[in-house]
């Protein structure tokens, strides 16, 4: 029994994952202001980012690999809440910590790409088998048969 997959990723599963990133924000930020859960509104509006980003993520990974999906969503939770804290918060905008931040946006930028580039070369060799396979002459058939009972 395997897992359903669907076989392309698909602006939509694209689109689902970003969102889910953007909720993770969200909730990361709110974690910050509930102060420990002890207010009720940023406690409220954490667990709803909390759901909706767990939900987005889960419709995403119909069809992103879940390597590929978790990381970005990690990454684009991890530099939002980091930029937000430099600008919301105050917290420190040391030039190592924004080549940091860049790295992680450049490694969610480059496994987007490279997850499509993969998809589309899978396409691309499915393409090819299944047009060599049309192209190709049929098989002869052999057909064994008893001999009449003597």
């Amino acid at each position: 029994m395997g897992i359903a997959r669907s076989k392309t990723f698909g602006p939509m599963a694209w689109f689902y994952l970003l969102i889910a990133g953007f909720f993770e924000i969200g909730w990361a930020m709110g974690m910050k202001l509930n102060h420990g859960f002890t207010r009720f509104w940023p406690t409220a509006a954490t667990l709803v980012c909390m759901v909706s980003s767990l939900a987005f993520l889960s419709f995403s990974l119909k069809s992103i690999p879940i390597g590929t999906g978790y990381a970005v969503w990690t990454g684009i939770g991890a530099a939002g809440t980091a930029m937000l804290g430099m600008v919301l918060l105050g917290e420190s905008r040391d030039i190592l910590r924004l080549v940091c931040l860049g790295l992680i946006v450049v490694g969610v930028l480059g496994l987007k790409f490279v997850a499509d580039r993969s998809e589309r070369a899978k396409e691309h060799i499915k393409g090819d088998v299944s047009s060599a396979s049309e192209s190709a002459a049929p098989e002869p058939q052999v057909i064994l048969r008893r001999p009449p009972p003597a």
